[in-house]
């Protein structure tokens, strides 16, 4: 994963200190069962990992899974990579007396260690690449991980013809205000998504992780204009 145009847009926004102070306050309005979709992920790796999991963390601004996960699982250790420094800043505060088994590091997928890593994971933060970044970060993370090791991916993905994107888009910006966010800042948000980012279908986005090298793909969470897969090394 390294900025392309639209991911340079969006790594502005995350640099801006007062979006930062707030974004704990985001995903749960603009994600339908955000939380639920941190148990999942921990469920699906703990079905294939040991004990004492050594797991890779991409897009971990902000801590919020990086907290669900170690809480959750209080012998697994982390590597959390993020290009935003401010956002990494923001994990520490949020991890708390977890920060002992999570090691963050500044950058891109090109930046993390090579492992090998019992599991990865990488939440809401695909959809910010364009398709061929996002192939061969989806290839970087599977070079990364054992054989058999689980990978669980949640982004934005929804249909892309342009009268369903439009539609998608629509209740994407209505979901979030129904969850309390500002009218004027989730509609904005909208536009933002609709002018930069290169969003795939739910069918393309599954063939980039089986292209990457994963086995046994299988979607696990549907929700509005977002889908979760989980697949293996």
């Amino acid at each position: 994963m390294h900025p392309d145009s639209a991911a340079k847009v969006w790594q502005a926004h995350y640099a801006d200190p007062e979006a930062v102070t707030r974004y704990a306050e985001g995903p749960p309005r603009f994600v339908p069962g955000y939380a639920d979709m941190h148990r999942m992920t921990r469920i699906l790796l703990a079905e294939r990992v040991p004990p004492d999991a050594k797991v890779l963390v991409l897009g971990a601004g902000g801590g919020l899974e990086l907290k669900a996960l170690a809480e959750a699982e209080p012998r697994w250790r982390f590597v959390g990579v993020d290009p935003a420094e401010a956002m990494l800043k923001l994990a520490e505060q949020t991890l708390g007396p977890s920060n002992a088994r999570v090691q963050l590091q500044q950058g891109y997928i090109d930046d993390a260690p090579d492992g090998p890593f019992d599991a990865a994971t990488c939440l809401l933060t695909l959809h910010f690449l364009d398709a061929e970044e996002r192939r061969r970060t989806a290839r970087e993370i599977h070079r990364r991980l054992k054989p058999g090791a689980p990978f669980v991916a949640a982004h934005s993905s929804f249909p892309q013809a342009t009268d369903e994107r439009t539609r998608w888009l629509s209740r994407y910006a209505a979901y979030a205000i129904a969850s309390g966010a500002d009218p004027d800042k989730a509609n904005n948000a909208r536009a933002a998504v609709d002018a930069s980012l290169s969003l795939l279908s739910p069918e393309q986005d599954a063939r980039v992780l089986s292209e990457a090298g994963f086995r046994d793909v299988e979607l696990f969470y549907a929700a509005f204009t977002w889908r979760g897969w989980v697949g293996y090394a």
